[in-house]
This record gives structure tokens, C-alpha cells and sequence, in this order.
């Protein structure tokens, strides 16, 4: 649970370097969250309000763990547009976000998680 509440520590950081368990841990918690939101507002009845509300609520969160990931592998956070460009750019994005971190480079150490 410690790793999934970094990124939310560092809300709006786009700065610095985040590891894998950092990025994986928040991703893959979100996404069980929101099938589980969706899932929830199916059976009660209000299909979008729900969702929509922990969209906008991991967003910011979310864009900067993705930036501060690309950084530990070494490159910069405007890759992170790859995710407009249908499969092709989410593919290699996914290649991007499952590379070991790159030792030392322009955004600092290594980190820790």
C-alpha cells in the first residue's frame, strides 16, 4: 500500500525518476479500482458520475508517475504523447514503461522503488 501512495505524495512532480514497482503498483491498482467503480455503479445505476470522478481524481497522478518512469529509463517525458497514437504508440510506450531503470542519466539517481 506504501508503494501505490507515492505517486499521490508526489501529486503534480514531473520532476526526478520513479521505478517500475512505483509506476506498476499505481497502474494496475487504478485499474482494479475502476473495474470495481464501474462495476459498483452498473448495479446502482449511475453509469458514468462514478468513474468519471476517479478519472479526473487520478489524472494529474497519473501522467506524473508515467513522465517521472520515462525519465528512469533514460528518456524524456514528452514520450509519454506515444499514447495518442493508437496501438503503435501504446505498444511502445509499454516497451518504455518495462525497461530496467537506466543507472544515473540527466534526471538524477536511481530510485529506491
Amino acid at each position: 500500500m506504501e508503494v501505490y501512495m507515492l505517486p499521490w505524495q508526489k501529486f503534480a512532480v514531473f520532476s526526478g525518476r520513479s521505478g517500475r514497482g512505483e509506476y506498476w503498483t499505481f497502474t494496475l491498482v487504478n485499474l482494479v479500482i475502476s473495474l470495481v467503480i464501474s462495476a459498483v455503479a452498473k448495479q446502482i445505476g449511475i453509469v458514468g458520475i462514478l468513474g468519471l470522478l476517479f478519472s479526473l481524481a487520478t489524472l494529474v497522478p497519473g501522467l506524473a508517475v508515467g513522465i517521472r518512469r520515462l525519465h528512469d529509463t533514460g528518456k524524456s517525458g514528452w514520450y509519454l504523447l506515444l499514447a495518442l497514437i493508437p496501438l503503435l504508440g501504446w505498444l511502445a510506450l509499454f516497451i518504455f514503461m518495462v525497461q530496467p531503470s537506466s543507472g544515473n542519466n540527466e534526471y538524477g539517481a536511481p530510485p529506491a522503488v
